[in-house]
């Protein structure tokens, strides 16, 4: 008599999410809430750093940059590598990485220090992201995965909201340092944590083939009332890949979309990362004590979780190009008058503030999510990974960019005005993949 043949994505489609993905879910984005503490507290911390530390605003893009360009690193070759060996373990390094070198930080005595010490601490950044992602997706109903993978990211943005007011409630008293302190520890905190619960990807187990009686563990604890057959064979309804994994990014039919990932990454990145790091020392210069403009700051991430709310289901029904499109179109109008604002009243820094983020920060969620979906199991950490990890450059080239038009002299209006173009272009190129990817019914 033939084994039973499973079907896993079939498997986990046919049921509710249950508690043992929830737990999955969760993990994950605690690990993307410290990844995203530790990530963006620089830009909070930036006016107390050139206040002591005597730094120009233009010396001050470096040391935003730092960690960025660490975290692309991560992204590139972290992510790869968990495609070939596992999403679980590649989650647990990363976090340790951070977690040290965060605390290094702390230590650091010169802008030379700090960097580097950044710049380590991103790699381990850069590798978590991608495979927190893919793991949770993994775990997700088709019918639901998009939602639930931008709701475990918004993680990232609650990180980023706990960075802001760790650094208020410090940073006055106690200086810059005790928050490095706070970001390192934690993460190292969670990582038995994680040894003990967070489970390996099961797509890739029963892609790989190689361990079956890990793969019926994992089903039995997605639904304890189904009774796996014994000789039951597993499987998933997509191919593995064979090869280096970032080359498969451009067959099957993947490059094109492949390309316009990465721009529409780059666009978002870039205005994300220039809003993150400058906003603080922005608004601090337009008359906002330093404790108010690190607690408008984190109004970017505060709306980018209220659009993740709204985005995620809406591309469940809808399809992520249309949404995403409509984000974009609107985050290039209120970037834009993010720049007007800073010199008007707090009202308006606070609403145009929350208004960006929901386009910008929530179009992060909405197109890593996106990317999720594009790519199968066997390169969806690599197609993620890489995604993020050429959005990286636009990372980086934001909080410079930022710093080089104000030494240029540009006014903040000019500059915001600037900054609202790539929000544009990302609109443009994310309906344009929607045209040659999208199915007929949801274009």
């Amino acid at each position: 008599m033939p084994a039973d043949v499973i079907d896993v994505q079939s498997f986990i489609d046919s049921r509710q999410v249950g508690r043992f993905q929830i737990t999955v879910i969760t993990l994950c984005a605690l690990v993307v809430l410290l990844d995203g503490l530790d990530t963006q507290v620089i830009g909070y911390l930036g006016p107390a750093l050139a206040r002591d530390w005597n730094l120009s605003r233009a010396a001050l893009g470096p040391v935003f940059s730092a960690s960025l360009a660490g975290l692309m690193i991560g992204l590139l070759v972290i992510a790869p590598l968990a495609d070939k060996f596992g999403r679980k373990w590649a989650i647990i390094g990363s976090a340790a990485l951070f977690g040290c070198f965060t605390l290094l930080t702390a230590t650091a005595q010169g802008v030379s220090g700090l960097m580097v010490y950044r710049f380590v601490a991103g790699i381990g950044l850069g590798g978590a992201l991608p495979n927190a992602l893919a793991l949770t997706g993994e775990y997700c109903p088709g019918r639901r995965k998009a939602t639930l993978v931008i709701i475990m990211f918004c993680g990232f943005s609650l990180g980023s909201i706990l960075g802001g007011g760790l650094t208020a409630a410090i940073i006055s008293q106690f200086g810059w340092r005790p928050v490095f302190l706070v970001g390192g520890v934690l993460p190292l905190a969670l990582i038995p944590v994680l040894v003990a619960k967070l489970p390996e990807s099961i797509h890739l187990l029963a892609l790989k083939g190689g361990n079956p009686d890990k793969v019926r563990n994992l089903l039995q604890r997605i639904d304890p009332e189904f009774s796996v057959p014994a000789d039951a064979q597993f499987k998933m309804a997509e191919p593995g890949a064979k090869g280096v994994p970032v080359a498969q990014l451009f067959r099957g039919g993947r490059g094109v979309g492949t390309i316009l990932l990465w721009i529409v990454f780059f666009m978002n990145l870039l205005d994300f990362f220039f809003l993150q790091n400058w906003l603080p020392t922005v608004f601090t210069d337009s008359g906002l004590s330093t404790e108010t403009a690190v607690l408008a700051t984190t109004l970017i991430s505060v709306g980018g979780i209220a659009a993740g709310i709204l985005s995620g289901p809406l591309m469940d029904r809808l399809g992520p190009y249309n949404v995403l499109a409509g984000l974009y179109i609107f985050g290039s109008v209120f970037v834009a008058l993010v720049g007007m604002a800073a010199a008007s009243s707090l009202s308006a820094v606070i609403a145009t503030t929350f208004a960006a983020g929901f386009c910008v920060s929530g179009g992060q969620k909405s197109v890593n999510a996106a990317a999720v979906l594009f790519y199968p199991t066997a390169i969806r950490s690599t197609g993620v990974g890489w995604a993020l990890g050429i959005g990286r450059v636009g990372s980086i080239i934001g909080p410079l960019a930022g710093g080089w038009l104000m030494t240029a002299g540009w006014s903040t209006v000019a500059i915001f005005r600037l900054a609202a173009l790539p929000m544009l272009i990302a609109a443009a190129v994310i309906f344009a993949m929607g045209l040659r990817y999208a199915p007929p019914n949801e274009n």
